[in-house]
């Protein structure tokens, strides 16, 4: 085995400009890549379409690590177990209808079998702004995390998507920006962000998947998102709202991008 150190440097640095490249033009971008982003990546991606996700942490998986209170085991409702089958995830049935799963086979899972449907995933990545175009969102404007974080002053560049996700979770960071920086009235009863509530799981549950959905001319809202923007309580350690609400949005764009081919 004979290489150099600057080989390693270039097949690095090759391979992620091929992948940054090829992710400047989307069908769909994703903003978080907790389970529910993660989730429609997967489903988006299994279709055949052009999706990324962005993540500005370094690790992916959002909550999914922690479980409840650092004890990493993960929770979710019966509805949601034929995903778990589906990404090949062991479970156990307790005696309430609920299902427990291992917190780092979950996120592993989530991670692999979404990146191995064709999702491309970049972590370190934030969104400071978006490309709106006539009140429709039409892309996103994204940074290094952090020279965020450090306040540099770094010029962005820009990413053309037909469609896009805010999977930020409680922050609903995409959401805000677009509300602060272009004024476009939501899809909301008020025409602005309603808030989370306090926490009731099983409201929380069934409130994020029926409130999954378009917030805004092109932009869509999943996950805790969906609850922060629509004002829902929060569900706390169960997880498997947001796998079904991760495939509800992806259902919604993949009809949308069937009908306009």
């Amino acid at each position: 085995m004979s290489f150099t150190d600057i080989k390693i440097s270039k097949a690095i640095v090759d391979d992620y400009f091929r992948k940054l490249a090829s992710s400047l033009e989307l069908d769909v971008a994703i903003v978080g890549a907790g389970p529910a982003g993660l989730t429609a990546g997967y489903f988006i991606a299994k279709q055949g379409y052009r999706v990324s996700l962005f993540e500005k942490r370094l690790s992916v998986g959002g909550g999914i690590w922690g479980g409840g209170m650092m004890f990493n085991t993960v929770v979710v409702s019966e509805e949601a177990s034929g995903i778990l089958d589906e990404l090949g995830v062991r479970y156990r049935e307790t005696n309430d209808s609920l299902y427990t799963a291992d917190a780092m086979e979950f996120a592993g899972a989530l991670i692999y079998r979404s990146t191995q449907a064709g999702l491309r995933i970049f972590n370190l990545v934030t969104v400071e702004d978006l490309l709106v175009k006539g009140g429709r969102v039409e892309g996103l404007v994204i940074n290094w995390s952090p020279a965020e974080a450090a306040s540099l002053p770094v010029d962005p560049l820009t990413v053309q998507s037909r469609y896009s996700v805010d999977a930020t979770g409680h922050p609903l960071e995409v959401v805000k920006t677009l509300c602060r920086k272009s004024g476009v009235r939501l899809f909301t009863e008020t025409g602005a962000i309603l808030g989370e509530r306090s926490m009731c799981a099983d409201e929380g549950e069934k409130f994020v998947v029926e409130n999954t959905g378009e917030i805004a001319p092109n932009m869509f809202v999943a996950g805790m998102a969906a609850c922060a923007a629509f004002g829902g309580p929060r569900m706390g350690p169960i997880f498997g709202g947001m796998l079904l609400s991760g495939k509800k949005v992806a259902d919604i764009i993949i009809n949308r991008l069937e009908e306009k081919k």
